[in-house]
């Protein structure tokens, strides 16, 4: 087991920020398992659950858990809107001994943020996707505390990567995928 087996890594912002692109990317690059509370809700409604609410998000906080006890670095993708979302993450890490790096995507240029949100393809079957005025309706409270807070206005994907993964190499002192 090396050190980067207790790590996790959770993604958060709102839609068509870049978290999906960005964190898929670097747990393959981790080697570590993948968490999208998107794939996670839709396999809920497949299978019969209308409202899914925050039992999406316990699923893969429970999944998350046994992973990291397995020994396996972790990667969540989710919007994580609220408190009560974030301090279940940090009580995780907290439980199972890994290092908790919490990254906020953020699109400061509403025009852009727009054009991401209009121009997503769905790529889980049966999957629809948020619209602009469900993207600027949701909830999302301010974060207290956060690792790394990026702004993705005017950065390609291939920035907020590099960006990404500097700050977790940084905190964690070394990467996988280099």
């Amino acid at each position: 087991m090396t050190s980067r087996d207790k790590l996790l890594v959770v993604f958060a912002g709102l839609p068509g920020t870049g978290k999906t692109t960005a964190a898929r990317t670097l747990a393959g690059r981790l080697g570590a398992v993948y968490l999208r509370i998107d794939i996670i809700e839709q396999a809920m409604k497949r299978g019969g659950v209308a409202q899914v609410g925050p039992v999406g998000y316990m699923v893969a906080e429970a999944l998350a858990a046994e992973n990291l006890a397995l020994g396996h670095a972790v990667v969540a993708d989710c919007v994580n809107p609220v408190g009560a979302s974030r301090a279940a993450w940090r009580e995780i890490a907290q439980h199972s001994g890994a290092l908790l790096v919490e990254i906020v995507l953020t699109c400061s240029d509403a025009a852009e943020h727009r054009r991401r949100v209009e121009a997503r393809v769905a790529d889980i079957a049966l999957h629809v996707l948020p619209d602009w005025e469900a993207v600027i309706a949701h909830e999302f409270e301010p974060w207290d505390g956060a690792g790394l807070v990026l702004d993705t206005a005017g950065l390609t994907a291939d920035d907020v990567l590099a960006r990404c993964e500097g700050y977790v190499v940084q905190r964690i002192g070394f990467f996988a995928g280099a």
